[in-house]
C-alpha cells in the first residue's frame, strides 16, 4: 500500500475513509493517532531488543588450546613479518625498480629518481609508522593504532603533492608503477606469515 511502511501488516479497507456524517479532519485525526501508536508500539520493540541484548554479554573469549584446535597450531607461532621487514622489502624493490627503469626507460636519469621517489613514498610513511610502534609498544592501544595509520595516510598525500610542486621533471608513470610495485609488498608479507 503506498505510504505504509515495510514492517506494518496491511489494513483491510472497508469503504470511504470518512464515515457520512463525519467530517474528514476527525478522520485524518483517527488516523494520526493510530500511526502514533504504531510508532511507540515500534519503539517499544526496539527498546526490548536493546535491553535484551545488553543483558546478553555472555561473549567468552577463546582458550589458547580452543584457538589451536580451531585455526591448528600456527595459531601459536609469532609472525615472522615485522612491520621493519616489510619496509625493509618495500626498499629492496624500490631499488629493483628504480634499476629497472634506469637500465630500460631513455632519458634514465629522471625515470629512474622518478621511480624512487615513488617507493619512497610508500616506504618513507611506513618506516615511521613502525617506528611509532616500536616507541609505543607498551601502549599499544587502538587509538594510537589509527593515529599512526592516519599520519601515514597524511605523509604520502603531503608526498605526492610536494613531488607534484616541486620536482617539475617528474615521470608519473615510473613513479606510480613503483610506488604500486612497493605497496604491494603487503600482499607478499600476508603470503610470508
Amino acid at each position: 500500500m503506498v505510504g505504509q511502511r515495510p514492517d506494518e501488516a496491511p489494513q483491510a479497507h472497508e469503504g470511504p475513509d470518512v464515515p457520512p456524517g463525519e467530517v474528514g479532519a476527525s478522520s485524518r485525526g483517527r488516523d494520526a493517532a493510530a500511526n502514533h501508536s504504531a510508532r511507540v508500539d515500534h519503539n517499544v520493540r526496539w527498546d526490548e531488543l536493546d535491553a535484551s541484548q545488553q543483558d546478553n554479554n555472555d561473549i567468552v573469549p577463546l582458550t589458547r588450546a580452543e584457538a589451536e584446535q580451531i585455526f591448528g597450531a600456527q595459531v601459536s607461532r609469532p609472525s615472522r613479518v615485522t612491520p621493519f621487514r616489510v619496509v625493509a622489502a618495500q626498499v629492496v624493490l624500490s631499488l629493483v625498480a628504480t634499476l629497472a627503469w634506469w637500465l630500460f626507460y631513455k632519458p634514465p636519469g629522471s625515470a629512474a629518481l622518478s621511480a624512487f621517489l615513488g617507493g619512497a613514498i610508500c616506504w618513507f610513511p611506513g618506516a615511521l609508522f613502525a617506528a611509532r610502534l616500536r616507541q609505543l609498544s607498551r601502549a599499544g592501544t587502538v587509538l594510537n593504532w589509527m593515529l599512526g595509520e592516519a599520519f601515514k595516510m597524511g605523509a604520502t598525500i603531503a608526498m605526492f603533492v610536494a613531488i607534484a610542486f616541486w620536482y617539475h621533471d617528474v615521470l608519473w608513470i615510473p613513479l606510480l608503477v613503483t610506488y604500486l610495485i612497493a605497496l604491494k609488498t603487503y600482499w607478499i608479507a600476508l603470503a610470508w606469515r
